[in-house]
């Protein structure tokens, strides 16, 4: 079987888990870095041994050995370099949230609809196994029509800190939980009300809360809040709650199956998205990614997320933050 040869722009924490993952896939081969940084490109260079290193991603994109491109950069930099890879020909796994604008987003779905690569966002969530498992039951309609939906996605402090200066936390996380509130209804919002408060000084709000109307049928909150005490338990606070006409279901991904206590005190660690089994690291990212790969190895175009679908749940979370600002309900318009 000839592997699929990845290369990846931006090589910082998120960039180097998706190294972990690439190299642990069967059929994928990591042949190429970018990362403008050059100190923190020798330490990708070192960890990975990856000889193809370069501090412009243009030379990466001229590689014709490079088959598919992981963009794992500042949510702000996607649209530039996602469009420069789609140009290239190269298939192109971009890192949510898709862009910086709504317009920007739909700028990547009508490049990709003319370009050679397929073009996927990585909305994870769709490879978790219990928001798999849930999705069917709902297919099934074991719980009847969804009337009402509340999800959060809380961090603590620490972790919260570092990325307040760089995103908000309803683009961050909350799209999450956006994404999955349109996936599991099929459906989009007819209007969308946000509100922020802010706690601490950095750039965005330290949490934040959307509602989704879904016309006179269900409601759905999403709540994102980044401040959480230091000593909670868990890694990431997520849980999901649909209530439907016949029945509820409950999606719990803060308790991992695994506590560990130690002087430190009790924590959660990671078992589902990225955990290292073996010296081999697996979870949802790395099904996602061979999802992916296998897509591009049949030539069949990704149908688990569309970018279409990317780009939708993008601009419900820039609603909710554009409501937040002005204060009022707003009507969701998607063209």
């Amino acid at each position: 079987m000839t592997p699929i040869r990845w290369g990846i722009i931006g090589v910082g924490r998120f960039g180097s888990i998706h190294a972990r993952a690439i190299r642990s896939l069967a059929g994928s081969e990591l042949v190429a870095l970018a990362n403008r940084n050059p100190e923190r490109l020798e330490l990708a260079r070192s960890e990975f041994g990856v000889a193809d290193c370069v501090t412009d991603y243009h030379e990466l994109l001229a590689n014709p050995d490079v088959d598919v491109v992981s963009i794992t950069t500042h949510w702000k930099d996607h649209h530039e370099i996602a469009l420069a890879a789609l140009a290239a020909g190269k298939h192109v796994f971009l890192e949510k949230p898709m862009a910086a604008s709504s317009a920007e987003c739909l700028d990547l779905v009508a490049a990709a609809e003319s370009s050679a690569g397929f073009l996927m966002v990585g909305h994870i969530c769709r490879f978790d196994p219990r928001v798999t498992l849930a999705k069917d039951a709902l297919d099934a309609g074991r719980i009847g029509r969804i009337v009402s939906m509340h999800a959060r996605r809380n961090l603590p402090k620490a972790p919260g800190n570092i990325r307040l200066d760089k995103i908000s936390p309803l683009i961050g996380d909350g799209i999450h939980d956006i994404d999955l509130m349109l996936w599991f209804t099929g459906k989009t919002p007819t209007e969308v009300y946000g509100r922020n408060v802010k706690v601490s000084d950095f750039t965005y709000p330290d949490l934040g809360w959307a509602m989704l109307h879904f016309g006179e049928e269900a409601i759905g909150v999403v709540e994102t809040v980044w401040c959480l005490p230091e000593n909670v338990p868990t890694t990431i606070d997520a849980r999901f709650e649909i209530i439907g006409t016949a029945g509820t279901l409950s999606i719990d991904a803060a308790h991992t199956g695994l506590t560990i206590l130690d002087a430190n005190g009790a924590k959660m660690p990671d078992t589902v998205y990225w955990p290292t089994q073996h010296g081999r690291q697996i979870g949802a990212l790395s099904v996602e990614l061979g999802y992916f790969a296998n897509c591009v190895r049949t030539g069949a175009a990704p149908e688990v997320v569309t970018p279409l679908e990317a780009a939708r749940a993008f601009a419900v979370a820039e609603t909710a933050e554009k409501s937040a600002l002005e204060g009022k309900v707003l009507p969701f318009v998607f063209e």
